[in-house]
């Protein structure tokens, strides 16, 4: 099972080098799950990971607290206020209750929320933890019908957003 996450984690990261046409996901601030929410945990991308840099900026201007993951030394995941800044920089927030939406990097997702990510295992340590809503970004072609490997600890989604479209799972 892992040798076929990882060789699949190979082929989307060679596919995305490849064939990366920068985008934007700010449709997924009309979804209804974003409306009445306060605290939204999201992520800084880099790379050619979906561009989270608008999202955060108008949630935050719309008077959201926006947080973004800090990685700790057990690959592990805290969360801060993010300030606007590239990094990850000050107190951890500890009232995770108040998150009520999370939006995750993906490398694939398919038609049960099953979510391929980095490998380092961190999201699936941090969203256990968190009674949110959950919806993961992915590249045209990223979103799919064949199933992705996973294992008992991997974390699902409950949605997945394209650049051109937000698919919710039962």
């Amino acid at each position: 099972m892992k040798s076929d996450k990882a060789a699949l984690r190979k082929e989307m990261r060679w596919q995305r080098s490849e064939h990366f046409i920068e985008s934007s996901w700010l449709h997924i601030l009309s979804c209804a799950e974003l409306k009445d929410v306060t605290h939204v945990a999201t992520y800084i991308s880099y790379g050619v990971e979906p561009q989270t840099l608008d999202i955060n900026s108008v949630l935050r201007d719309s008077g959201k607290v926006v947080l973004v993951p800090r990685l700790l030394p057990d690959k592990d995941l805290e969360w801060v206020v993010w300030n606007g800044e590239s990094e990850a920089m000050g107190e951890a927030f500890t009232d995770l209750g108040k998150i009520g939406v999370v939006i995750v990097p993906a490398l694939r997702i398919d038609r049960e929320g099953n979510r391929l990510g980095q490998g380092g295992g961190s999201y699936d340590r941090a969203l256990p933890r968190l009674n949110a809503w959950k919806i993961a970004l992915v590249h045209h072609g990223e979103l799919t019908s064949e199933p992705v490997p996973h294992e008992g600890h991997d974390q699902k989604v409950d949605a997945a957003a394209t650049p051109d479209l937000v698919v919710r799972f039962s």
